[in-house]
Parts: structure tokens; sequence; C-alpha cells
């Protein structure tokens, strides 16, 4: 019993690496009764990882595209506030910065250069499934990122879908590439609780040197002394020049900025820092805790998180609460069905715009001469400072932030026969944001009004449903997999806004307290796609590769001409490294040539380009429609073309790989609002014109230096990428 219960020790068990991660091992046993010789095969990730590919996965050594994949542990605790800025510099090709240096700004992220002039270039988000919304819906300050309500920790993998075979599964929103996020499923096995605290502090850094009071009166006292010699006069060494002249300017000027501290007394002139009142010690705290189990039939993953980040720039900060729960349940031997359910609520403490003298950045171009606050603890603001004082939107104005989002897919699988699935997926985001600002007397948005304040209140809704069929069949010669389905996806967006003015006590934040309501306005868009899409794989032996997939999406934002689009895509690849002329060559374990060429859309321009609006005006006191927009049914898709050669490589027995490709990227249809003749009574009408080329290579390696007890590992990847436009209207 002892042996038996061994052997199968031996054969069926679990390896435990340094980084808390399990590996199943198998092997063979052969010898005698007492003897026994042992052959291990360990499931070290290699060539045979399976990756998502968009509505399946497939072995990682028989893709023909270009996917990137990130690993959710690569993503664990990082601190940042949304999943792209995790993304940055693990992927060859994707471009990723920030916007803004505020704690809850947008990123931009580009997957192999902008593909649009006016149209959108960031990728598509899939979140298990579920195309997610990215419309920002926050009217004050800087753009929110709506990616901001997701809890990174939550993350199995990332897949990124670079090129037009990998992304055309997706159609009219696949050419600016698609990032596929994988939340955690449950396991069979004990449960296992993980929890995890990070606290942390942050400085700003590389700040800049500013002139210091005695440098500042120094300097403008030399221009001004400069200005008056070059007019003829010497208020220095001539006393009766003084009078009238731009020194005596100039030092009337330093003591009206110098306020209750004087700046010619030493005792008294202070020498004010504008930019440390600009920054603070930011600070982030972190808790996660997830439970993660089940058995055969029934598995789940549930997670709680909270998040407070409080950014070094006063007033700019947020906190999370979130929550996961993904429910897997296998009913029998013919059903499958499934949830995943995720509710997250942030509040956002906003800051103002970046072009605007409120944002505290702009402090730095008050006089160092100027003392903070008067003797009444009250904050200076003009005449006494050179500009309008952003402190005082800091103290005196509230821009307060809260928005709800819930992302919710189910599935249900049935099992036709033994290699065919029916599946059938339905999906709702929700995505709801309550933005209320006030802006007190002092302030530069409320001075001149007896203070002014605004409520914004905005709604995302987007539903998806989807069903297809997933056939996969394999053997020793022939591998086949295959989807072939339709997918509708409806969004509506709802916003109400509404401004008043004239409190009568700064303290009084809403607008039931106001004396005017100045203004206010609602809106309502909608758009919808209708999609059909189909997928087969094949490989021969394991060696010969090719994959064809299309796409035809059908969308409300364009002309009825031109409403559906096919977008098309075919692959091939090659495993060299398994044909029998490579078997001498033990130093190469894995290589892999790809070819792939294809058509990809963009979808991402305004809901009603195509139509031809009206507007509303009033005259005399009588509203009335006037025209708005001239139409366009003709109005298309952007296409971009892009063909990728690529090659996949592992060496020594996988202890260097990588990939490498080239890509040429084609642009044509772009969607331009082109002049029209005046007399037509428009200025503008949105048309097909123009293309754009992006083109480069891109270079990622990937090394195991130790992977023993302690596991060192190096990651590397460069890219260059060019992008032209190549025709405006015919001008190149």
């Amino acid at each position: 019993m002892k042996k038996f219960f061994l052997l199968i020790s031996v054969l069926f068990g679990y390896l435990t690496l340094a980084n808390g991660h399990e590996r199943t091992i198998t092997g063979t046993v052969t010898g005698s009764a007492d003897v026994y010789d042992v052959i291990l095969q360990s499931d070290e990730p290699g060539p045979e990882d399976t990756i998502s590919i968009g509505y399946c996965a497939q072995e990682k050594s028989v893709v023909t595209g270009s996917i990137s994949k990130i690993d959710g542990d690569n993503l664990r605790n990082i601190p940042v506030p949304a999943v792209e800025m995790a993304l940055q510099g693990r992927s060859a090709g994707v471009f990723i910065e920030s916007l803004n240096g505020k704690a809850t700004g947008s990123a931009r992220m580009r997957i192999r250069g902008a593909t649009s002039v006016t149209a959108g270039n960031d990728p598509l988000f899939v979140i298990d499934g579920m195309p997610v919304s990215t419309e920002t819906l926050n009217q004050s300050g800087a753009a929110v990122n709506p990616l901001l309500t997701f809890n990174l920790n939550d993350i199995e993998s990332v897949e990124i879908l670079k090129d037009a075979s990998a992304a055309a599964i997706y159609g009219s929103r696949g050419a600016n590439g698609v990032v596929l996020i994988t939340t955690k499923r449950g396991f069979s096995g004990d449960t296992r609780l993980d929890f995890s605290l990070q606290r942390g502090f942050s400085h700003a850094s590389g700040k800049r040197d500013f002139l210091n009071s005695e440098q500042y009166i120094r300097y403008f006292e030399e221009a001004a002394y400069n200005s008056d010699l070059y007019e003829g006069h010497d208020p220095v060494n001539n006393p009766a020049d003084y009078s009238g002249s731009w020194l005596e300017y100039a030092r009337n000027r330093f003591a009206r900025y110098s306020g209750w501290a004087p700046y010619n007394d030493p005792q008294r002139a202070v020498n004010t820092d504008w930019q440390d009142q600009a920054f603070r010690t930011g600070s982030l705290l972190t808790a996660d805790l997830s439970a993660r189990g089940g058995n055969e039939n029934l598995k789940f993953f549930a997670s709680g998180s909270y998040t407070s980040n409080e950014g070094i720039l006063v007033s700019n900060g947020w906190e999370r609460i979130s929550g996961r729960f993904n429910f897997d349940n296998k009913v029998n031997r013919f059903i499958d069905l499934g949830v995943s359910l995720s509710l997250a609520r942030t509040n956002i403490d906003q800051i103002a715009a970046d072009n605007s003298y409120s944002s505290p950045m702009q402090l730095v171009a008050l006089a160092p001469i100027t003392p903070v606050r008067d003797l009444d603890g009250r904050l200076y603001n003009t005449p006494t400072t050179t500009y309008y004082n952003g402190l005082i939107d800091v103290e005196e104005a509230t821009r307060d932030i809260s928005n709800v989002r819930t992302l919710a897919n189910s599935y249900l699988n049935i099992r036709i026969l033994k290699n065919l699935l029916w599946k059938n997926e339905i999906g709702v985001d929700l995505f709801n944001l309550k933005e209320n600002c006030r802006y007190g007397r002092r302030t530069e948005s409320g001075k001149g009004t007896g203070g002014y304040g605004f409520a914004n209140y905005g709604e995302t809704q987007n539903l998806l449903t989807r069903s297809y069929i997933d056939y996969s069949k394999k053997n020793d010669i022939l591998g086949v997999s295959g989807v072939l389905g339709t997918e509708y996806q409806h969004t509506a967006i709802d916003n109400a806004w509404l401004a008043g003015q004239d409190f009568p006590f700064d303290d009084l934040k809403t607008l039931s307290s106001a004396g005017l309501i100045s203004g206010g306005s609602s809106s309502r868009t909608e758009y919808s796609f209708l999609s059909y899409f189909s997928r087969i794989t094949l490989d021969y032996r394991q060696k010969y590769l090719i994959t064809l997939s299309a796409r035809v999406d059908g969308s409300s934002r364009f002309g009825k001409e031109s409403r559906y689009g096919l977008f098309p895509a075919v692959s091939a690849g090659w495993i060299m490294s398994r044909e029998d002329f490579m078997a001498a060559i033990t130093e190469v374990s894995f290589l892999k040539l790809r070819i792939s060429s294809g058509l990809t859309g963009n979808s991402g321009i305004g809901n009603y380009s195509h139509l031809g609006l009206f507007g509303t005006d009033s005259y005399n006191g009588v509203s009335g429609l006037i025209p708005a927009q001239i139409a366009n049914e003709d109005l298309r898709w952007e296409s971009a073309f892009q063909t990728d050669f690529g090659l996949d490589f592992g060496l020594f027995s996988n202890r260097i790989s990588g990939d490498f490709d080239f890509y040429i990227k084609n642009t044509s249809d772009l969607i331009l609002n082109v002049p029209v003749p005046g007399t037509s009574g428009y200025r503008t009408q949105a048309q097909n014109l123009g293309s754009m080329k992006n083109c480069g290579f891109e270079l990622f390696l990937n090394t195991v230096n130790i992977d023993r007890s302690i596991i060192w590992t190096t990651s590397f990847n460069f890219s260059y990428n060019r992008n032209r436009i190549t025709d405006l209207g015919g001008e190149s």
C-alpha cells in the first residue's frame, strides 16, 4: 500500500515553486517491484500553453496570429490606477502613456500605432467575453478613466491581439487592436484563501528650481533698470530720474505682491516655494481578500477589495470598493453554466483641468515674495498675488465624483456532440456616474456670480447577447477547430446636467440653495452592432497551420448604403522545429514561422455622423429648429489592411524564448470633416477621404536565468513604428 501511494504521488503530484504556483507533474514508471525508474514531465510554461484568441482558447504553439500574453501574477499589486498602466512595457508594439499626472487620469494606449485622424485610436477592451464601454462622462477636470473601477488582482491573464488575423474576429472594432482580460475562476480542490495588504507612499521627484525671493527681486530690478537706461534714464545714479521710472514701477509691484511681509524688510520678508504648496506626500492603501475552490461540478472565485489612493498633488485622490463573484457549474455531461459578476464603487476627489489657473501646478507662476495667507489665515488672492491663487480652488471648491459599475456575464453551454458545443452568453455593463461640483465666491469659477455649482449625472447601459457553436477535434494527424455564431450589442448613454449660482453662503453645497438656476441640459445617444462571425483553424501533424476568419458587422453609426462591412483574415504557420531535419539541432527547442493578412475596421466615430441633423435655437424668446449637419448616407467604415510576418523561437529547452514580427498596416477611407460650399448652408460634411500607413517591427525576448528554489527571469522588448498620412484629399 505504501509503494502504491508513493507511485501515485510521484505520477500525479504537484510541484510547488518559489513563486507559489503549482504545476502538475506526470511521468512513466518502469522497473521491478522494489526498484522503479521514474521519468517526469513538468507542465512548465512553454509552447503548449493555452492562450485566449477570442471566443475560445488555443494552444500557443499552433496560434498563427500575433498575440501577446501577460500573466495576471505579473500585474498583481502594481500601484497603478488602471489596467492599461499595468501593461506598460510588457508587450512589444504596445505604447502606453499617462495623459496627465493625476491619480484618476486616463491613459493613451496604442497598438502598432494610430490608425485614424478623427476616429478613435483606442483598443477594444473585452472582460470575460464582454466588450466594455470606455466613454467618459464627467464634466469637471480631466477625463476620469472608466477602467478605474477594475481590480487588477482579479486578473488571470491578459491577451493583446495585435495583427489582423488575431483581431479580425472582432471586425469593425479590431483596427486598433483588442485587449482580452480573463478573470480568475475556481478550481477543483480545497478552498484557497488569499489576503494581501499593500501600503505605500509617494513623493514628487524631479522638482524644478525656481527663483527664490532674492533672485526674483534682483532679476526684475535689473530688467527694470535696463529698460530705464534704454530710455535714457538712470534712476540709480540720478535720483531725479527715479519718479516714474521702470525701477519705481517694479518696486511698487514688489510692495503689492509682498502683502504683510515687506520684501525689503529682512525680518519679515518671506521666501515662498509655491511648488511645495502644490505637492504633498501621496499614499496608497490596498487590501484584497479572495477565496477560490470547488469540486468537479461546482467551482467558484470570490474577491473583495478596498483601495485608497491619494496623489502627490493636493486635492487629488480616489478610493474604490469592489467585489467579484465567478461561478461555474457542470450540471451534467451535457450542460455547463456560469456567471461572472463584479460590482465596484469609486469615489473621486477631482482636480482642476491643466489649462486653467485653478490647477495647483499653476501656483509656480506666483511670486516667491508673496505669503500664502494673510494675517487672518485667509489665502491671498489678486491683487496681492500675481495671478489667481489655485489653492483657493483646493480649499473653497469641491469636485466630488462617484461612480458605480456593474459588469455581469452569464453563459450556458450545451454539448450537442462529443466535439461540438453550443455556447450562449448574455452580458450587461452598467456604468453610473454622479458628479457634484461647488465653487465658492472667491474661486475663479464662482467670482462675480455669488458662487457657482453644477450637478451632472451620466449613465451607460451596454447589453450584449451572443450565440455560437464551437467545434474541436484533434488526432495525431489532423486537428480541426472552429467557431460560428452571431452577436448583438446595444449601448445607450444618458446624461443630465444642471447649473446654478447666487448661493447665500459657501457652506451650502447643493443646487437647491442656488438663487438662480443658470443652465441645464440633457441628452441620450444610442448605437448598436449586429454581427456574424466565423473562424476555422487547421493543423496537420502539429506542424502545418492555417487559420481563416471573417466577421460581418452592421452598425447604426453608418449610412444605410454602407451599414454592413466584411472583415476577413487568413494566416498560416509552419513549426519548423518539429521537422525531422531539425531533430539534430538540439539547441533549438521551438521554431515557428508565421504570416498573416487581413482587414479590420474602425467604428470609433460619432453615433450620428451619417445623418442630417437639426439643432435648437431661439429668436426673440421663441425656440425653433435650425439645420446643424448635412447627411451622408454613403459614409462607410474606416478599414485597416494589415500584413504580418512573424517568427517564434525557443532555445536551450526554452530557457531563451521570444518572437519577432514585421508588419505593414494601411488604413483607407479615413473619415474626415471636409469643407463644403457655404451656399449649402453648412460648413463641413463627414466623408471618407484619405489614407494612412503604419509600418514597423517588434522584438520580444524572455530568458530564464535561474530556475531552482529561486526563480530569476528577464524580459526585454523593443519596437519601432513609423506612422505616415499618405493621402489627405489628394494631398500627400
